[in-house]
């Protein structure tokens, strides 16, 4: 079940066509997203069984050992692939007004992108190469590659036809996302969260508060001790729950700043278990950080003159992002 502040729309008829019922879907993506910025998806066609494989073999993997672990971390640690072990970066340290001494997150993560690409400048030039990178892969669990990629793809089509109901929602022509994410530089999470059998530093969390940096987040997570939180504009920490064939959805900071504030990038965190839950406290979460081609230049759909913010590039954006939160 969901809680009842976070809504829930049903995308099943939605995704099938229906002009009406497209229409009811992205009115209600409209009040969530100006309201807090978070809703739950059921009926979006990606199969359990997809989600089921992702996310056993990625509880195999955490719980090997860590030096085990360990090798499939990238040599270079700036390279955004691969294994990140506990406390490598603080996500609040990329909110504005958050002190640079943030203390490192308690999770661990496994870090990859697409698996292919075309051969062409836009991938293989040097811009490209530092967004279009290969992904780095465990001995361990055999099939892992392989679930991430089917999950990977299914993510894909989701996202862009979520971003066609976005559109919708804003009055804008359905197809205006289509040649700014086409050539998209979404990157993946699967986030672990371990039992904690040290106390955590002060103000140190599973994840800090903090807003992503793109489009779409889709997150598949778990209840459990320890879980996601979103804030609400009266300043309310709110716990949101999810179910294995959900998805929880927040948009970004570029999409807040193509709106010009009228969707809000909201912050959210996860916070840590009490003492006392133990081994059950584990969770895992899969993200897909839905983010535009690297080129797309966010500029927003406000009148001219009415503009929060300045245009930028997508690929400028993360990137600035990305460094601002390692530790």
């Amino acid at each position: 079940m969901t809680t009842s502040a976070i809504p829930v729309i049903d995308l099943s008829a939605a995704l099938h066509g229906r002009a009406d019922e497209r229409l009811r879907a992205a009115r209600a993506m409209e009040a969530a997203c100006t309201d807090i910025g978070f809703f739950t998806v059921r009926g979006h066609g990606v199969p359990l069984a997809t989600i089921d494989t992702l996310r056993s073999h990625a509880r195999h993997f955490f719980n090997l050992p860590l030096a085990t672990k360990r090798e499939a971390a990238p040599a270079d640690p700036a390279v955004p692939r691969g294994y990140r072990a506990l406390g490598f970066d603080a996500l609040s340290r990329a909110n504005v007004g958050v002190a640079g001494a943030a203390p490192g997150d308690l999770k661990e993560y496994y870090h990859f992108g697409r698996e292919q690409w075309p051969d062409a400048p836009y991938f293989t030039g040097e811009e490209g190469r530092r967004y279009f990178i290969p992904n780095r892969w465990p001995a361990a669990p055999a099939g892992f590659a392989e679930a991430a990629a089917a999950y990977y793809a299914h993510m894909e089509r989701l996202t862009g036809e979520m971003m066609s109901l976005v559109a919708l929602a804003l009055g804008i022509d359905e197809d205006f996302f289509d040649d700014k994410i086409d050539r998209h530089i979404t990157a993946m999470r699967i986030n672990f969260y371990p039992e904690q059998t040290v106390a955590p530093e002060p103000g140190q969390l599973r994840a800090g508060a903090h807003t992503d940096y793109g489009l779409l987040t889709i997150l598949n997570g778990e209840n459990t001790a320890g879980g996601l939180q979103v804030c609400t504009r009266q300043g309310d920490w709110l716990p949101v729950e999810t179910a294995p064939d959900t998805f929880v959805v927040n948009i970004g900071d570029l999409l807040m700043r193509w709106t010009n504030d009228r969707w809000v990038s909201n912050v959210h965190r996860v916070v840590n278990p009490p003492a006392e839950a133990g081994p059950a406290a584990q969770r895992i979460s899969i993200a897909f950080f839905h983010h535009p081609n690297y080129d797309a230049l966010v500029e927003c759909v406000a009148p001219p003159g009415e503009a929060k913010y300045p245009p930028v590039r997508s690929g400028d954006y993360r990137t600035e992002k990305y460094q601002q939160t390692r530790v």
